[in-house]
C-alpha cells in the first residue's frame, strides 16, 4: 500500500492534467497515422537542427581552447555532425530514407539473433514468445527492408505516430487509476 501511495500521492491529486495529456498525445498519433510522410520530414529536420546546434557547442568548445590544434578528433566530430545536420535540413527525404535502411537491417538482424536465442532456449518456459518476437521483428524488418526506398518516406512518420498513441494510452491508463486510486482513500 505505500508503494502505490507514493506512486499515486501526487498524480492522485493532478490526475485530470495527466489524462488532459494523455487525450493530447492519443490524438496526435492518430492525426500522425494519416501524415506519415510529413511526420517523418518534420523530424528529419528537426533532428536536422539538433545535429547543427551539436556542431555549433562542439566547434564552441574546439576553438575555446588555447591548444584547439590538439583536440583534432573534437573538430572532425563537430564537422561531421554539421555535415550531417545539413544533409538533414537540406534533403529530408535522403536522411530519411537512410535512417529507414538502418531501422530495416537493424530488425533483421535483431530478429535473427532472437530467434537464435529462442532455439538455444527451446523448451524452457516462455521460449515461444521469444520465438514469436523473433519471428515478427524480422518481418517487420524485412518488410522496411524490402519496400526500401519508398518506405523511407512513411515508416519514420508511422514509428512516431504509433508512439505517440502508446505514450497516450498509457498516460490515460495512469491517470485513470490514479483518480480511482484518490476515490478510495
Amino acid at each position: 500500500m505505500l508503494r502505490t501511495t507514493a506512486h499515486f500521492g501526487y498524480l492522485g491529486k493532478n490526475w485530470g492534467w495527466v489524462l488532459a495529456l494523455g487525450i493530447l498525445l492519443l490524438v496526435a498519433g492518430v492525426i500522425g497515422l494519416g501524415m506519415t510522410v510529413t511526420l517523418g520530414l518534420v523530424s528529419m529536420l528537426y533532428f536536422g537542427f539538433l545535429m547543427l546546434l551539436g556542431a555549433v557547442f562542439q566547434l564552441v568548445a574546439v576553438f575555446q581552447s588555447p591548444d584547439w590544434r590538439r583536440h583534432r578528433w573534437s573538430l572532425l566530430i563537430a564537422l561531421l555532425y554539421l555535415a550531417a545536420g545539413l544533409i538533414m535540413i537540406f534533403d529530408p527525404v535522403l536522411a530519411s530514407a537512410t535512417l529507414t535502411l538502418l531501422i530495416g537491417a537493424s530488425l533483421v538482424a535483431i530478429g535473427v539473433l532472437r530467434l537464435l536465442m529462442a532455439f538455444q532456449f527451446r523448451g524452457t518456459y516462455g521460449w515461444g514468445w521469444t520465438l514469436i518476437g523473433g519471428i515478427l521483428t524480422l518481418v517487420l524488418g524485412l518488410v522496411i527492408f524490402l519496400g526500401w526506398p519508398v518506405s523511407g518516406l512513411w515508416i519514420i512518420g508511422l514509428i512516431i505516430a504509433i508512439e505517440l498513441i502508446l505514450a497516450g494510452v498509457s498516460f490515460i491508463t495512469l491517470a485513470l487509476a490514479a483518480r480511482e486510486f484518490r476515490n478510495l482513500q
